[in-house]
């Protein structure tokens, strides 16, 4: 099975995006790789704890999706050059550099994981 290493997924996020909103935090992704989707979403860590999947969506054009609704009928779509907003509710981030792991499953591919370290802007 082909694999997509950490280092190339890591070029998805976009730096300097991490920062707390109102009712969460969120960070942007941008696909300069190419095309795909996942039919599943691993949960987000950050700093090692994890997330509520429940909790974490992903807006794509205005349309927001929660983690726990990606399915094989209704995927994680992540087109060529778009921006995806990646966003955890009831989560608040404290100032300084923290570390967040995001995966999910690509058919054919299996489970591709990622992380990246950036501080709240």
């Amino acid at each position: 099975m082909v694999t997509v290493p950490a280092f190339l997924l890591r070029k998805l996020y976009v730096k300097q995006s991490l920062r707390n909103v109102e009712g969460g935090f969120e960070f942007k992704l941008k696909n300069g790789l190419g095309s795909g989707y996942a039919y599943r979403m691993q949960p987000l860590s950050v700093d090692g704890k994890e997330m509520p999947v429940a909790a974490s969506t992903f807006a794509l054009d205005g349309k927001a999706i929660r983690f726990s609704d990606v399915s094989k009928e209704n995927t994680f779509t992540l087109a060529m050059n778009k921006t995806v907003t990646i966003r955890v509710d009831g989560v608040s981030l404290p100032p300084g550099p923290h570390k967040v792991g995001m995966g999910f499953d690509v058919p054919g591919l299996g489970t591709l994981k990622f992380d990246f370290t950036d501080v709240v802007a």
